[in-house]
């Protein structure tokens, strides 16, 4: 047993970064990656434990990666094993290895006394190794269903859904509004997280093995549900949530202010070579206020970094975090704790509880971001927690551009959508009984447009589960 005490003996390593000052020169992936030397160390600290929480759906992987074995695989230098065990649960973990928060480790075992296990990097490791090696390759179906599936929207779901259903033998076509496949990945993320590289190499296998993109096409608008309907057996809404939550605030109508995916996908379109797209947002030589304190909050303020701002300042109502794991979030539960990525490591002012009340400005543009402190109390009319107005801690920041990243709220409006009538919920996401199914016969439903936005590793399972529940409706009508 040659890894019996290495969970105590082996300190967890995460990897680094590129110097700050190099990295905000370009929009490179900043992630210096672990050596295979580094990986096999970090697989040995697996406990092997007898309940393994990490790879249950109700408190560590959303997807049910096969964690501890596929470990046991890499610490013995078997990559191909490791590799067979990854993909049977997960058909996209180049991404999820980038860009998941890594629940998994969250509900770690060995997080109750030491460091959880790197799960996360072990993965990407893992699949990284396995393109190297030439075992991640196109894979053609041998035989073919007669069966068509329309997937509309490109994002995560989409991906995911068309995949099992491209490799199970379906015919698979999927509709994307923009110029490229990606949806949220391509255009959401920057690259310094996700190089769009890494998208393009997995779209190109999806591509060779048989999955018809059409991309530059908007459904509903550009084509109907007519032509989806004579043409394919069954359709799969797959567009996203991407309607931002707002701050109906005095002085909101003030230029200046713009949602954050505004701001990161008019970078990402430049990054990418695509033609300028939407309203000229630019951090250079300016004083930046981040509204929201989440991932996306974090990406604007790494990309007005690299842009030339001269100060950003990340604003959140929400209380600090602690530094370690919350006693509300108990293990195995995803831990409440202060996180700092690497955007924030570029710099940036952080501020807790504070509250935006309005905006003003000069000659139409915004100057200046109204700000509260508020502390959290119990709020018997409403009967839960409840941010309170201090009195007298008024203050204001000063802003050349503001970023609202306060998360969405709604689905990508889609005309088809409407033309059908298809039932939502009392949020506004599209409903769907337990086949996935909308309103719609033959019509299902997956991802943000119907969970509300979430992680990306979250959408890829919902996409393959409907995957699965459209062949058995399509194997039912056989």
């Amino acid at each position: 047993m040659a890894r019996e005490r290495e969970f105590f003996d082996v300190p967890r390593k995460d990897v680094s970064y590129r110097p700050v000052d190099e990295r905000l020169k370009d929009f490179c992936a900043v992630d210096i990656p672990l050596t295979d030397a580094e990986i096999h160390e970090q697989a040995s600290r697996c406990m092997d434990c007898g309940t393994p929480f990490c790879h249950g759906s109700s408190t560590g992987c959303p997807l049910g990666n096969v964690i501890p074995e596929m470990n046991e695989a890499v610490y013995n230098g078997q990559w191909k094993e490791a590799l067979d065990l990854l993909l049977s649960t997960n058909v996209f973990p180049e991404f999820t290895g980038r860009i998941c928060p890594a629940l998994c480790e969250g509900a770690c075992v060995l997080g109750t006394i030491r460091p959880a296990v790197n799960i996360c990097k072990i993965e990407l490791a893992v699949i990284e190794e396995g393109y190297r090696r030439g075992y991640v390759h196109a894979l053609p179906c041998g035989v073919r269903k007669p069966e068509r599936v329309a997937v509309v929207g490109s994002g995560p779901a989409g991906l995911a859904c068309a995949q099992v259903l491209n490799r199970s033998g379906y015919n698979v076509t999927v509709f994307e509004k923009d110029a490229k496949p990606g949806g949220l990945l391509r255009y959401g993320i920057p690259d310094f997280k996700l190089e769009k590289r890494v998208i393009d190499q997995r779209v190109d296998l999806m591509a060779q093995e048989g999955v018809d993109f059409q991309c530059n096409v908007n459904v509903g608008d550009d084509i109907s549900y007519k032509y989806l309907h004579d043409r394919y057996d069954a359709i799969v809404l797959a567009g996203g949530a991407s309607v931002p939550r707002d701050l109906a605030v005095p002085g909101r109508e003030l230029g200046g202010i713009h949602f954050a995916m505004e701001f990161l996908t008019q970078q990402n379109r430049e990054v990418c070579g695509e033609p300028e797209w939407g309203p000229d947002i630019d951090a250079a030589g300016k004083k930046v206020v981040v509204i929201g304190g989440g991932d996306t909050g974090s990406d604007c303020i790494g990309t007005a970094r690299r842009q030339g701002a001269t100060e950003v300042v990340q604003l959140e109502i929400m209380p600090k975090p602690p530094a370690e794991r919350s006693e509300s979030t108990p293990w195995p539960q995803w831990p409440l704790m202060l996180r700092e990525s690497s955007s924030h490591k570029e710099g940036a002012v952080r501020r807790w509880n504070v509250d935006t009340t309005g905006f003003s400005g000069e000659g139409g543009v915004v100057k200046q971001v109204q700000c509260v402190e508020v502390e959290w109390a119990f709020d018997e009319a409403a009967g839960r927690l409840c941010p309170m107005r201090v009195d007298g801690s008024e203050f204001t920041v000063d802003a050349d551009l503001v970023l609202i990243a306060m998360g969405f709220v709604a689905p990508t409006r889609n005309d088809l959508v409407e033309a059908l009538g298809i039932a939502k919920d009392p949020r506004g996401f599209i409903s769907r009984d337990e086949r996935h199914m909308t309103s719609v016969e033959g019509v299902f439903v997956t991802g943000d447009m119907r969970n509300g936005a979430s992680l990306v590793v979250r959408a890829i399972g919902d996409g393959m589960q409907t995957a699965r529940n459209v062949m058995a409706h399509l194997s039912a009508k056989c």
